[in-house]
């Protein structure tokens, strides 16, 4: 990355490979836009008692996500699986450790969108989407969601809201990405670092 080239952090948790998926076709859509750069990052699991549970370095995938993560980024991406219609805990353990973020301003004034991956069709898509803004809000990140002028939202059947891309990965966590899901989150991803690079320059 060079140092004219904005960093949009795509920040997600996944544990059967959905969520990672999205993440990866809306780091795809980032990378489609002239001067950003998608950093993918995730968090370690957490044990039942809330404590890292994971070796410092993940064996595969993206890189565990560090506080300067947030500070470099021009913007962010957040994604979870669900978890009873809210974010997994890995997820939330993470966010809960961002008090000094919080309190010098980190991440205000920057754009931010969610996305996610569901077991079952009607398994919380929407409120799980919901539960990740609420961090986001109280860091005064500005949220983007995906606008109705996006065909695939009247067409999908196995996801995608106005309020992020998700997917229904089947209970199995074997359902393939649709074409529709697959353009929704990519579309976010251009939408989102599309946003980043115009508060940049204004």
């Amino acid at each position: 990355m060079n140092s004219s080239t904005l960093p949009i952090l795509v920040l997600y948790y996944s544990r059967h490979g959905a969520t990672r998926k999205l993440a990866e076709f809306i780091g795809q859509g980032i990378d489609s836009v002239a001067g950003c750069e998608a950093r993918l990052r995730t968090v370690p699991a957490v044990s039942t008692v809330s404590e890292a549970s994971e070796p410092e370095v993940p064996g595969t995938g993206a890189p565990y996500v560090e506080l300067r993560d947030l500070e470099e980024c021009a913007g962010l991406a957040l994604g979870s699986p669900t978890r009873f219609g809210n974010m997994a805990a890995a997820m939330k353990y993470f966010w809960d450790g961002t008090s000094s973020q919080w309190l010098s301003g980190t991440l205000a004034g920057k754009p931010a969108c969610v996305f996610t991956s569901t077991g079952s069709l009607h398994g919380g898509q929407e409120s799980t989407l919901l539960s990740m803004m609420l961090p986001l809000l109280h860091h005064g990140m500005l949220l983007l969601g995906i606008p109705y002028t996006q065909a695939e939202l009247m067409t999908t059947s196995t996801g995608g809201t106005p309020y992020g891309a998700s997917h229904w990965s089947g209970v199995s966590g074997t359902q393939p990405i649709s074409a529709d899901t697959r353009a929704l989150a990519i579309s976010l991803g251009q939408r989102l670092a599309q946003t980043a690079i115009k508060l940049r320059s204004a």
